[in-house]
């Protein structure tokens, strides 16, 4: 059974801390493949529009292109492209696991979710039928996040990865570029 990192999120940009998550999971989480998978519009964000969806997938597969060869194990996936909204994880897991009933599906998400996934829909059969992989983010306590989900129910599967912070968000490239500065180093 094929292990798969399920990386979904808007990428508006992909950059340099997501490239790190990547080749976390790959080199050192131990996961066969990542899919990098475009979400055209986060249910629980207003900030940005389902319509630059298919231009955010372009520039991710651009990216992972110029950054990784095409046998290293990461595809970007465009299945939340053909599902309708709204784009709950649950259902793109479940749209997975039908697709490739062969393979074994983790989701990976950063801290900040993780402390916030009790507002996610089925959020317990995420935790329970595939588990999550959790990356640091600053200012969160995972261990505290990760043992007051287990008393809730120990059967979820959170683990957590030890990782470099990536101390980068595309809020700030977005803003950068807004206030004319060059984010070039920062990008995928």
């Amino acid at each position: 059974m094929t292990k798969v990192a399920v990386y979904s999120g808007s990428f508006n940009p992909l950059h340099i801390g997501h490239l790190a998550i990547i080749k976390h999971m790959l080199e050192v989480a131990d996961f066969d493949m990542v899919y990098l998978i475009v979400s055209p519009k986060n249910p629980l964000k207003d900030s940005i529009s389902s319509d630059s969806a298919r231009d955010r997938f372009n520039a991710a597969v651009e990216a992972v292109n110029r950054h990784f060869s095409p046998d290293s194990g990461v595809k970007v996936d465009d299945i939340e492209l053909t599902m309708p909204e709204p784009h709950y994880t649950i259902r793109t897991l479940d749209a997975l696991r039908e697709r490739e009933p062969e393979n074994n599906f983790t989701f990976v998400m950063g801290a900040d979710s993780l402390g916030d996934i009790r507002r996610w829909r089925d959020y317990t059969r995420i935790l329970k039928e595939f588990g999550v992989a959790v990356f640091p983010r600053k200012g969160y306590d995972l261990e505290t996040i990760k043992a007051d989900l287990l008393k809730e129910d120990p059967a979820y599967k959170i683990t957590l990865l030890k990782a470099e912070m990536v101390d980068i968000s595309s809020t700030t490239i977005r803003e950068a570029i807004a206030s004319g500065d060059d984010p070039s180093a920062w990008l995928a």
